[in-house]
């Protein structure tokens, strides 16, 4: 549904977006992950044709986005400070909405905006920053998109709000066949949000994975010894940290459970168990690896 293909992006000599590659399926849910200025923005907006790639291709449903105003019209993107014209009302943005999205849907438009209780003719300037992200979406739901872009979509709303605008979009993903693309620092609200996931760092994407099966392919073992193993122990192991606590032994691992448990069992451990990871956990391991860490500050 949605490809980028070794994409890259430049302003000056500074390079935000570096050979990018990401495969998206149609009626899914794809979060874009990364450290601060990973370039996830800039990446968006290539996907949505906002900004020109210096080299690569993006493709919705196998048509090229940039300056194609009818693939356009099918893939919105809500930014991080969402856009309105000056001094506008709902209203009036919905009239431009409805002139240029041909699927726009009135009946949808007027009971979005009276479950979220938004005044149609107050001046959205004049609105909170959650309302505002409301009328959002309220737009963005009423053109019926094919695909939607959002950058850091729920900051703002409070958790009654932002789990109704997840409904919402569930919804359409479900019975639409939507597809939507979702950059956010919010982990823990990924992890019940996305289908597959992609991680960006410095410009790159350091891997994209369906969500199950990353959450599967990195684990926590706790072992514990009565007599601390040589070194094999740990060189055999995909070991992404580790932290020694005594005779207790703490690693983050990559690989299938069973070989895991194979290995360790040959070491003949006291106390031996494997954990799960949250996806906040998992993206803080793997982002340890490529040097992005944790530090203690000492001022």
């Amino acid at each position: 549904m949605i490809t980028a293909e070794k994409v890259s992006k430049r302003f000056g000599r500074y390079e935000a977006v570096k050979d990018v590659s990401i495969h998206v399926k149609k009626g899914s849910i794809y979060g874009l992950l990364g450290s601060n200025g990973a370039g996830k923005t800039t990446f968006l907006k290539i996907i949505t044709g906002i900004i020109r790639p210096d080299q690569g291709l993006t493709e919705i449903e196998g048509e090229p986005v940039y300056e194609r105003p009818e693939v356009k019209e099918r893939a919105l993107f809500i930014p991080d400070q969402p856009y309105f014209f000056q001094q506008s009302t709902l209203m009036q943005m919905s009239s431009f909405y409805k002139a240029v999205y041909k699927r726009w849907d009135e009946k949808r438009f007027q009971k979005l905006h009276e479950h979220f209780g938004l005044d149609p003719h107050a001046k959205l300037s004049r609105m909170s920053k959650g309302m505002q992200r409301q009328a959002a979406f309220i737009l963005t739901l009423s053109a019926m998109p094919d695909v939607l872009i959002l950058d850091e979509p729920f900051d703002g709303l409070d958790p009654v709000v932002r789990q109704q605008v997840k409904n919402l979009l569930i919804q359409d993903v479900s019975e639409r066949q939507m597809t939507v693309i979702v950059s956010s620092h919010n982990l823990r609200e990924m992890e019940d949000f996305c289908d597959s996931v992609g991680i960006m760092h410095k410009g790159r994407l350091l891997f994209e994975r369906e969500l199950e099966e990353l959450k599967t392919d990195v684990c926590k073992v706790q072992v514990a010894f009565r007599k601390l193993p040589d070194s094999s122990f740990l060189d055999g192991l995909n070991l992404l940290h580790y932290e020694k606590r005594g005779r207790v032994l703490i690693c983050i691992v990559r690989g299938q459970e069973e070989e895991i448990h194979r290995h360790v069992q040959a070491f003949e451990p006291a106390i031996f168990d494997i954990l799960p990871l949250t996806l906040e956990e998992i993206f803080t391991y793997e982002m340890g690896s490529v040097g992005y860490e944790i530090r203690n500050l000492i001022v």
